[in-house]
């Protein structure tokens, strides 16, 4: 088994702390999986700055394949981030050379020697999703917060587990909602919720999952360790709760230290 994340990554500035730390959603997804014990390939878009080496170098030292990391004139993106009450507030975001991210079809051709392959709203490759699809590898998708997003609609139809990030809880709107996009296509709809654990619809039932307790230090990357861990679980074939389960269990260790990932 074998997972493959492809997309946006940065450098999260904590200014107020002076500190700063690899992040990005499908990279995240990547460090967590090898955490894991599940073998992972990043493909996406550093600069030649002094950013970008951090980043390849941290890649690289926790195991992720990054022989698809291209490395590109420029600057690596940056989100400025600060804390409050282990509460992650992002501030300015410079997309760096990010704008300049497209999937080559030797890249199409690296993922399909993969067993699943995660992405995000950011990750600027949802117009190629057909490509990867024809290839027959399933597509995890990250939504985060953005329900209303475009992005959605045009994605969908090709994801197999779409991911979204809902606070306000188990609801008749979020239910609703699910029902509508399950409709477009996918075989599992996954929304984590904070505090309130997560819930899970397959087209049959709802399905729902607490928390690990744990001590908060820092939210960064807690919802992609998440997925980590329920992507995990899907390719080991096990049932929509035990892979929930995986995930809250992920989450809890990522939200105990600071940044998402330590270099």
């Amino acid at each position: 088994m074998k997972l493959v994340a492809v997309g946006d990554n940065c450098m999260d500035v904590y200014e107020s702390l002076n500190q700063a730390f690899p992040g990005g959603n499908p990279l995240n997804v990547s460090v967590y999986a090898v955490r894991l014990g599940l073998p992972a390939s990043y493909i996406g878009a550093v600069g030649t700055d002094e950013n970008g080496a951090i980043m390849h170098k941290a890649l690289e030292s926790k195991g992720v394949d990054t022989s698809h990391l291209k490395i590109l004139e420029g600057k690596t993106a940056v989100t400025q981030v600060e804390l409050v009450s282990g509460d992650r507030i992002f501030g300015d975001y410079d997309e760096g050379v990010l704008r300049n991210f497209k999937l080559s079809d030797e890249d199409v051709e690296f993922i399909s020697k993969h067993d699943l392959m995660v992405t995000g709203l950011w990750g600027m490759i949802e117009n190629d999703l057909h490509r990867i699809k024809a290839k027959r590898v399933p597509i995890a998708f990250d939504f985060a917060t953005k329900l209303d997003h475009p992005t959605v609609n045009i994605a969908m139809p090709f994801t197999d587990y779409a991911f979204f990030s809902y606070d306000e809880g188990d609801n008749e709107f979020i239910r609703s909602y699910i029902i509508e996009k399950f409709a477009m296509g996918p075989k599992v709809i996954i929304v984590t919720m904070g505090e309130k654990g997560s819930m899970a619809y397959d087209g049959i039932k709802f399905y729902h999952y607490g928390i690990v307790p744990c001590q908060v230090v820092d939210t960064m990357g807690a919802g992609d360790s998440y997925i980590a861990g329920f992507l995990k679980g899907i390719l080991e074939k096990r049932e929509i709760s035990e892979c929930m389960a995986m995930g809250a269990q992920s989450s809890s260790v990522t939200l105990g230290y600071l940044g998402a990932w330590t270099i």
